[in-house]
């Protein structure tokens, strides 16, 4: 998107501001922003998320292999030794160039690397279920492996019955 006032750079800041229920968007160029008075207040702020993923991914770059490194997004054009320094991704199309290297940094910091996300409180009825069966799954497998088969089979018939009401 171009920006609004001079037309010829890529408009990267966005401003959207709405005043007696009217809306105003403006999609300006760094230069033209600056020009308008706008600045933002976290340039030149250090940003602790950005280094602490930096640090991680500084250690593990060593064992990446060299066509990793090398690699580049077509859209933005980062490289994964960009992110590594920076430790943010340049755009969405990231997330698809370097997928496997990112599902084990997020299995490194979050434990896995898929995310459950949270549930609007409107639908806690409907999700409810779905959340106790997955627990009594999680239960039963754990019961198999310690070979508690009594609570393995009761959990069982747990499901079972939580199965029919879903």
């Amino acid at each position: 998107m171009l920006c609004q006032d001079c037309k010829k750079k890529e408009a990267t800041v966005h401003l959207t501001q709405i005043i007696n229920n009217k809306k105003i968007e403006l999609n300006l160029c760094r230069e033209c922003a600056e020009k308008r008075g706008f600045h933002s207040p976290l340039e030149g702020a250090s940003f602790p998320l950005a280094e602490f993923l930096a640090s991680i991914l500084d250690q593990s770059l060593k064992k990446v292999p060299t066509r990793l490194k090398e690699s580049k997004c077509s859209v933005c054009k980062i490289g994964y030794s960009d992110f590594v320094k920076a430790g943010r991704l340049g755009c969405g199309n990231c997330y698809k160039v370097f997928r496997e290297e990112l599902k084990d940094l997020l299995r490194k910091i979050h434990g896995s690397d898929q995310h459950r996300g949270k549930a609007p409180a409107a639908l806690e009825d409907v999700m409810k279920p779905i959340k106790d069966q997955r627990r009594l799954q999680e239960q039963l497998r754990k019961a198999v492996e310690s070979e508690d088969f009594e609570k393995a089979a009761k959990l069982r018939d747990k499901i079972k019955a939580l199965d029919k009401k879903l």
